[in-house]
Order: structure tokens, then C-alpha cells, then sequence
């Protein structure tokens, strides 16, 4: 089953969904590119480390569903023992210690040499909080490849959050996608793409000569959507979340309510 959406599906945004809709596009994406740049080039998944502590901001998005439980509705209990000494019922907290978190990307390298030709980034909800580790991290590799000869591609598919460029602001969108070339840094190829829009085809470049290679980002979601069976863990008679804003809700009740999904 295929998304009812024209273009990104906004239920996929939901962070119980994100993280594994971001593995699988990465490997469509991955898949595609190495059908169309061999033998010359070669794309491949690799991964940027941080480390996110207690005052991450970020940890709101590393764990959304964090809660606290009890076991005694809110209530403390009593255990009797053998000394007849009353021990208090604690309530259970999970407990998150400083760990490291791997963001995976994609390298398109010259498979001989192994220089690196491109680097492809699809965002993740911390990449998008500011102050957020998450973010530091992408922005430091992302400032490292913008002072280098390689190119950069950056895929947002998330509403929420603050895109990477925010001076001078880009035109407003819902998703983006925006190419540095190392040939004209001055200049960044940029698109913005609203939810009721279908995904576009980008041009992804290579060295030299060689024609950029065309990477469908709607075909490339589409297989994601399927091979995931994303529909079987959607309910789409909800709002997604994060909510659509009032124009696009009213759009997308009638879009799913003509395909009998409400």
C-alpha cells in the first residue's frame, strides 16, 4: 500500500515513525543512487557520533514519550517486614545517562581513490533544536564540508523545528531541500515544497563533467512507505503529529475521507 499523499506523508513525522522512515528512505535513497553513478562513483551509509547529556534539549526528541510510572495510581504504599518497619512505595522514573548517538548519511565516493565527492543529509528532529547536541553536530559537519571541495545536499522532511539556514530566512515551506555545490558556494540550489506538493526530482552532483545524477525523492519515499508497511502502524482517522496548520487539516480530512481512510 502506498501513501495516500501526493508528496510527504505528514504522518510519517510522528517520532514513534521518524526514525525508522529515516533508515528506509536513506536506503532507497542509497539504492537509486548507486543504480545510476557505478561504476565510477559509489554511495555509502556512514555515520556522524555525538554525545547527548542531561541538559541536552534535544532529549525531548531522542525521547518523545518520556513519563513517569507508578505502580500504585499516584499513591503511596506501604510493604510490611519481618521488623514490622514500613518501607514507602517509590514511584519507578526511567534514568537517562550521557550516551552517544550515531546519525546515519550518505557519502557518494569515488570507489577506486575513496574521495569523497558528496555528502547527502536527511534531518532529524534534533538537527532542528536549537541548542540541541544533535544540531551542533550537524552544523559542524555541515560548516566542514561548505569549506571543502565536496558538495552538500540537505533533505528536510520535517515540519517542525528550525531549518539550518536561518539568516538570511528562506522563503517559508514545509519541506526543503537545499544543494551547495563546491563550485559556487555563493549560491545554493534551494526548493521549497509544501505538504499538499509532490516530491521533487533534485539533481545530485557529482565531479567535473559528470552530469548530476537525478534522485526522484517521491519514488525514492513511495518505496520507503511500502517496504516499511508504514499504513499498517498510521491511524489515519487522527491528526497527525505535529497538527497540520488549519487550511492544510481541512486539505488533508478531505484527501483521506475521498480515499476512505476517515
Amino acid at each position: 500500500m502506498l501513501s495516500p499523499f501526493p508528496g510527504m506523508d505528514p504522518y510519517l513525522e510522528t517520532p514513534h515513525l521518524w526514525p525508522d522512515v529515516h533508515n528506509g528512505l536513506m536506503s532507497q535513497i542509497q539504492g537509486a543512487l548507486n543504480r545510476l553513478i557505478q561504476p565510477h562513483y559509489v554511495a555509502r551509509v556512514e555515520f556522524r557520533v555525538y554525545v547527548s547529556d542531561d541538559d541536552d534539549p534535544g532529549r525531548k526528541a531522542i525521547v518523545p514519550d518520556l513519563r513517569i510510572e507508578s505502580t500504585t495510581n499516584g499513591r503511596s504504599a506501604k510493604h510490611s517486614t519481618s521488623s514490622s518497619t514500613a518501607i514507602a512505595e517509590p514511584i519507578i522514573v526511567p534514568i537517562l545517562i550521557d550516551h552517544e548517538i550515531e546519525e546515519a548519511y550518505l557519502t557518494i565516493k569515488n570507489p577506486k581513490s575513496g574521495a569523497l565527492v558528496t555528502i547527502i543529509e536527511i534531518m532529524s528532529p534534533t538537527n532542528k533544536i536549537r541548542g540541541a547536541e544533535g544540531r551542533k553536530s550537524f552544523m559542524r559537519k555541515k560548516n566542514e564540508v561548505l569549506a571543502s571541495d565536496v558538495h552538500w545536499v540537505e533533505i528536510d522532511l520535517l515540519r517542525e523545528g528550525d531549518p539550518s539556514v536561518t539568516n538570511p530566512p528562506l522563503r517559508p515551506s514545509d519541506y526543503r531541500v537545499l544543494i551547495s555545490r563546491c563550485d559556487d558556494r555563493y549560491y545554493a540550489r534551494y526548493w521549497p515544497i509544501g505538504v499538499r506538493q509532490p516530491l521533487p526530482t533534485i539533481g545530485i552532483p557529482l565531479r567535473g563533467k559528470d552530469a548530476d545524477a537525478p534522485l526522484d525523492l517521491g519514488v525514492a519515499l513511495n518505496a520507503a512507505y511500502e517496504n516499511g508497511a508504514y499504513h499498517a502502524s498510521i491511524d489515519y482517522a487522527k491528526p497527525p503529529s505535529p497538527p497540520l496548520q488549519t487550511e492544510d487539516a481541512r486539505w488533508a480530512a478531505k484527501l483521506l475521507r475521498a480515499k476512505g481512510l476517515r
